[in-house]
């Protein structure tokens, strides 16, 4: 059998029969339109008596829908199963692994914050004594937007309008000789933001301490937290970008987030 582009890239279940049926549920799913049996049988490399069987044997379990006789698309069972896993997915829960791993490879603060209106709420953090920073805001603390780095990140993805109103409502108000106060300049940081696909707060929020940030995705697209990493002003390394990065980018995919194109992420670090 000549298993999908998906299923080649997994470790191949040791049941023949769970696996020809991975393989259809893959040329299934790679195809919007409902599917008939001959083009299932070319696609998976299955006898088209095999596919016909398996596919009788899915349809009993409402794994696959039988559209009109002969041809077969993906099963509202699925969708049961996988909103049941959604609303399962807890954002913290799936990032605190490679946050973890993150704080291990740099020994720095590593910060997971969400929005809550017009501020970001820190809701887990990874920390050691060895980062030699005091950690001030911890899980529960709140910040306003534009002056951490996860928040830039969320009013980038507002649009210009939305951004004015945030700066009419708080004024931007600032913590440090470096916050952005006025509107101008906070849609100029915006508008780098969206470019580069990152934020950064440059001693903004508190003095003597830097941060960079990437966005967090759910399966819809939508940004739903942010990752930071915090650091002492003089200690954050460049190359600390693309391992915050790739960790949001990981844990995004946990989430069930796919890039549009398909592909990954465009960044410039």
């Amino acid at each position: 059998m000549k298993p999908s582009s998906t299923s080649a890239n997994r470790e191949q279940p040791t049941i023949q029969v769970i696996e020809r049926m991975f393989a259809i549920l893959d040329v299934l799913a790679a195809h919007s339109e409902p599917m008939p049996l001959k083009t299932i049988s070319e696609r998976t490399g299955l006898h088209p008596s095999t596919t016909h069987r398996i596919l009788n044997d899915m349809a009993m379990g409402h794994l696959i829908d039988r559209c009109e006789p002969g041809v077969y698309q993906l099963g509202m069972r699925l969708l049961e199963l996988g909103n049941l896993v959604k609303a399962r997915l807890s954002v913290r829960d799936v990032a605190l692994g490679p946050m973890r791993e993150l704080h291990r490879l740099t020994h720095q603060p590593v910060n997971l914050s969400m929005r809550q209106g017009d501020e970001i709420v820190y809701i887990e953090r990874t920390y050691s004594e060895r980062s030699g920073m005091q950690v001030v805001r911890t899980v529960g603390g709140h910040a306003p937007l534009h002056l951490t780095s996860v928040g830039k990140l969320f009013l980038a993805s507002d649009d210009v309008l939305r951004v004015k109103a945030y700066a009419l409502r708080t004024g931007l108000v600032g913590h440090t000789r470096n916050s952005i106060t006025n509107a101008a300049q906070l849609e100029g940081e915006l508008a780098r933001v969206r470019q580069l696909g990152y934020a950064r707060d440059n001693e903004e929020l508190e003095l003597g301490v830097r941060c960079m940030a990437a966005g967090i995705y759910d399966d819809s697209g939508q940004l739903v937290a942010g990752l930071s990493l915090s650091a002492p002003a003089d200690r954050l390394q460049e190359d600390w970008l693309e391992k915050v990065m790739d960790t949001a980018a990981n844990i995004s995919a946990a989430l069930g987030y796919r890039p549009k194109n398909g592909g990954t992420v465009v960044r410039r670090v």
